[in-house]
């Protein structure tokens, strides 16, 4: 394909670092990292513990800052954005998924998965909220609070909360590190097809190298560093 026709990167990192001060003076998590991330592909990022990779996973959703570089969504510099217009874009573009869940107790599996929809001020965020929790399985139980719902279950809300706002990227960040090996295979595949339905970027962090095997392109972060 001509270069013309190349579609630029959706996202886009250029000479990314970070560092912070330590008792020894400064301790550099990332060194300068390049990479980028075309829009509906899926790509795993594994690395040892404490090489950077969630540093960098948190760095590319802008709740963290980086020490130097440059992290473009759709061509927008995220951290030429103050930290409202940066929470704006992160409400329409991103969708996460963690290890522990992050769903608010005091709120409905539905109620979970229309806050999104309403923070972002979409319309029928009732309805939407339905239908994602009915397409993940869970139709059925979206009146139960999530202490009701068993890790399986608690993952399903998270995903439907990550898939309704139709995200252009998900970050994920070991979604099955609290699972048993059974649910765990349940939910990537899960996880999978929305990908695959819904055309998102899928950025996904695990020390699963069979997991990480499942998305078309794998980083790894070595000490900071990144190699593809």
């Amino acid at each position: 394909m001509p270069a013309s026709l190349v579609p630029p990167p959706l996202l886009e990192i250029e000479h990314l670092s970070k560092s912070v001060a330590d008792s020894t003076g400064s301790l550099d998590i990332l060194r300068d990292i390049h990479a980028s991330f075309a829009r509906g592909e899926s790509v795993a990022i594994v690395g040892a513990s404490g090489s950077g990779k969630s540093t960098l996973l948190s760095i590319l959703a802008g709740l963290d800052t980086p020490s130097a570089g440059t992290v473009r969504l759709e061509g927008q510099d995220l951290f030429a954005l103050d930290e409202d217009d940066r929470a704006a874009l992160r409400a329409q573009k991103l969708g996460f998924v963690f290890q522990s869940f992050q769903l608010l107790g005091n709120l409905t599996a539905l109620e979970n998965v229309m806050l999104p929809l309403e923070l972002a001020g979409h319309g029928a965020a009732r309805q939407r909220a339905r239908e994602m929790l009915a397409r993940v399985g869970l139709g059925q139980r979206e009146g139960h609070y999530p202490r009701l719902l068993s890790g399986g279950e608690q993952q399903r809300v998270a995903l439907a909360r990550a898939f309704v706002v139709e995200p252009a990227v998900l970050l994920a960040d070991e979604p099955t590190g609290s699972l048993d090996f059974a649910t765990g295979e349940t939910i990537m595949q899960l996880m999978f097809e929305l990908n695959r339905e819904r055309g998102t970027t899928l950025i996904l962090v695990t020390h699963d190298r069979a997991i990480a095997a499942r998305c078309e392109r794998c980083l790894t972060v070595e000490a900071g560093r990144l190699v593809e």
